[in-house]
Order: C-alpha cells, then structure tokens, then sequence
C-alpha cells in the first residue's frame, strides 16, 4: 500500500515508535521502530510474496527492501517505518508519515499536520482474519495521540485491493476520492480526529 513517492522534504519525523501495548480486539499490539539489521531478512520476505508484490512494488533481491527501508528511515525523513506486533509476534509492517510533506499531497487537498498511514499484513496466516481494520483502528488512535496538531489521518491503499479498503472503512476511515497516482489509482480514506481522541 504504498503512496504517491517515497521521496519527501525534510520534516517532523512522527511521533511513533516502541509504545507500550495497545489492547485491541484482537489481541495486544505494539508498533517498534524498524531496526534493518534485525527486520530486513523478514521484510524481505514479505515484500516477495505475489500477493504482497502486487501492491508494494519491492519483491526482488533484499537490496530492493533495504534502499526502500533506509530511505525510510533517513534522518532528515518524515517516515516511521515499524513493526506492528501481535501478542509479541511480528506480522505487520507500517509506515506513519507526514502526509502534507509526502508527494501524495500533490494529489489531494492537504492540510498542515496530516499523517498518512501504510499497511503490510505481513504473513499469509494472518491476512483474511479480519485483523487489518482493528489494527488500523488501534494505529490512527495511536497517531493522533502522538500528533497533537494532527486533526486526521489519510491513507491512499490500491483501490484494486479491496480486503485494503474494507478494512480502512471498518477502522473508522471514510471514502473521500479516487485519486489517480503515478503508480496507482487509489481510494483516499480520511480518518478526522474526534472528540474522543483529544486528551
């Protein structure tokens, strides 16, 4: 599910990393910052399976994964790459960044603070469960918690992906526009901060 460009302007990396769990629905979950030396093996892996290659574009040789990951993970970025955790197991991979300093802001009316969200359900045992839209559900709040000047969150999945899309509307997400990407036509889902979510 990835944006409009991996490429950005310097910026405010988001406030997201190695949290304490969060009780979902479906188990506790926990987001830990991307360490390469530790994940890339295992992202690797993910990135060439068909399923997941047809949307994120990184299957092939680890060192298509790693440029992407370090790149993420730039200092002077606006990209958290994470580790989404499941009862202490890994099985997602995020990418919580700032949406309005992102190439995909050329392509929608973006607002000062947005933060956009990426999704990897990582291992084919776990797609199909039904664990995107709590997961998806638990990381918006988690975002909009550490982003007080953030008032929502976006996200641009395939509109091809439809298991994608569904999940970002049972978390909360609403359908704002189809949006026509360099690499994809895509569903513009909208998370808006609620009362609920100040603090």
């Amino acid at each position: 599910m990835r944006g409009a460009g991996t490429h950005a302007r310097p910026g405010a990396r988001p406030a997201i990393g190695d949290r304490a769990d969060v009780v979902t629905r479906v188990g506790a979950f926990r987001l830990v910052p991307v360490r390469i030396e530790r994940d890339l093996p295992l992202v690797v892996r993910w990135m060439n399976d068909p399923a997941v290659a047809a949307f994120w574009d990184l299957a092939g040789p680890a060192s298509v994964t790693e440029r992407h990951l370090r790149e993420q993970c730039a200092a002077d970025g606006h990209s958290a790459p994470c580790l989404g955790l499941l009862e202490g197991r890994p099985m997602s991979y995020w990418e919580i960044y700032r949406a309005d300093l992102d190439p995909l802001a050329r392509h929608y009316p973006a607002r000062p603070h947005d933060m956009g969200v990426h999704l990897l359900i990582g291992g084919a045992a776990d797609r199909g469960r039904g664990l995107g839209g709590p997961l998806l559900e638990a990381v918006a709040a988690l975002v909009l918690d550490g982003s007080p000047a953030c008032d929502r969150v976006v996200a641009e999945p395939d509109l091809r992906n439809v298991p994608s899309v569904a999940a970002f509307l049972s978390a909360g997400f609403r359908f704002s526009a189809e949006l026509d990407l360099p690499a994809k036509r895509a569903a513009l889902m909208i998370r808006e901060r609620h009362a609920s979510d100040r603090r």
